[in-house]
C-alpha cells in the first residue's frame, strides 16, 4: 500500500484531546454541563437554532491549526445516546467562548419563577 507523503508524520497526531478547558473563569472537563451561546452575528441557521439549549461536553478537541473545541450532547437530543457513541449529527462543536458554564452558581434551569 502507498500511503501520501508526509502521512506518517500524522500518525501520531491522534492525540489532539485535551482534559480540560477554562470557561469563564470556570474548569471544565468531559462530562461538564454547559449552555450554549453562540455569538448572534457571524453564525449559521444551525448556531441559533442550538443557542440557549444545555448539553454535556462529551469530548474537548484541538485541531492542527491549535483551536479548542467543545463536542456538546444536547440535553433535549432524543438521540443522546448516539452523541457518546460520537454518531454524526448528535455531537455539536463549539468555541469555548460560545458556551456557557453550568455549575451550581450559573444554573438557573430548575428556578421556581
Amino acid at each position: 500500500m502507498i500511503e501520501p507523503e508526509g502521512w506518517d508524520k500524522l500518525a501520531g497526531l491522534n492525540g489532539l484531546s485535551l482534559e480540560a478547558v477554562d470557561v469563564g473563569g470556570v474548569r471544565l472537563g468531559v462530562g461538564g454541563k454547559v449552555r450554549l451561546c453562540p455569538p448572534s452575528t457571524g453564525t449559521d441557521i444551525m448556531d441559533r437554532a442550538l443557542a440557549g439549549k444545555s448539553g454535556v461536553i462529551e469530548s474537548i478537541e484541538q485541531s492542527y491549526e491549535g483551536e479548542v473545541y467543545l463536542a456538546v450532547v444536547l440535553d433535549d437530543d432524543p438521540g443522546r445516546e448516539l452523541g457518546f457513541l460520537r454518531q454524526p449529527g448528535h455531537r455539536f462543536f463549539f468555541r469555548p467562548s460560545e458556551v456557557e458554564p453550568q455549575t451550581p452558581a450559573h444554573d438557573t434551569a430548575g428556578e421556581a419563577s
